[in-house]
């Protein structure tokens, strides 16, 4: 079954302006990203951007990069008009800010939407250690008995009634798995739900779309770069790893 890995790199983030493009360890973040995406074989690894630095970044370092709209709500926004110029049955996208996922993460993802082709399909993990549940820039994930995804919200879910409760927290890990009619929907609205458009998660938008979401659990231990502090935490894994 065909498969493609696209990952969105958008220059002008609100929150982080230029993100795709800052140092992690010496290399911009987004070919990072790319190169762990590169050992995934017999899968062909696309940039899909609207910025020009970045296209030239890509192909001075021989990625291939599809050129979209500016307009884009969202990454998989960006990623469904990616789509309509490179066929494939399945559609990962690996957000562009996620340097320490690893491979075999990627292929869980991949083998998942395999098994799953009528689930759109999401990775997610324990919260670490050093990350704060309560930070509004981690999306906490609540999952069924099925494994599918119940809710996702910037605000500390499930909450506790009883003010002693142990609770395990599980944060969102942005490796999306998809097939075109998938894209195609979710492309289609030309807006963000209300829910999505409140939270700023974009994956909310499948509710509205009755689409079924399965979650599959990870074990990377990565960090996503949402502010310029995240950069030292990633590098600070990427070493032990011995980057």
């Amino acid at each position: 079954m065909k498969t493609v890995i696209i990952i969105p790199a958008r220059y002008g983030s609100k929150r982080y302006r230029g993100k795709p493009l800052v140092k992690i360890l010496g290399k911009e973040m987004v070919l990072r990203v790319a190169d762990i995406c590169k050992k995934i074989n017999h899968v062909k690894v696309f940039i899909a951007t609207d910025s020009k630095k970045i296209a030239n970044i890509a192909k001075k370092n021989n990625y291939n990069y599809v050129m979209t709209s500016s307009k884009c709500l969202t990454g998989t926004d960006r990623v469904a008009e990616a789509s309509k110029k490179i066929r494939s049955k399945i559609y990962i996208n690996v957000q562009g800010d996620e340097p320490t996922i690893s491979p075999r993460d990627i292929r869980k993802v991949i083998n998942a939407k395999k098994k799953f082709p009528k689930h759109v399909i999401c990775g997610y993990d324990r919260v670490n250690n050093f990350e704060n549940p309560k930070s509004i820039n981690l999306p906490k994930v609540v999952v069924n008995s099925k494994g599918e995804l119940i809710y996702i919200s910037r605000a500390l879910v499930p909450g506790a009634k009883k003010s002693n409760q142990k609770i395990k927290y599980y944060k969102q890990v942005c490796i999306y798995a998809f097939n075109k009619n998938q894209l195609r929907k979710f492309y289609n609205t030309k807006k963000k739900s209300e829910t999505e458009n409140i939270e700023d998660i974009e994956i909310l938008r499948f509710f509205d779309l009755n689409e079924k979401i399965k979650m599959v659990k990870l074990n990377s231990n990565s960090v996503a770069v949402d502010e310029i502090k995240d950069v030292q935490k990633a590098e600070k894994i990427l070493k032990k790893r011995g980057y």
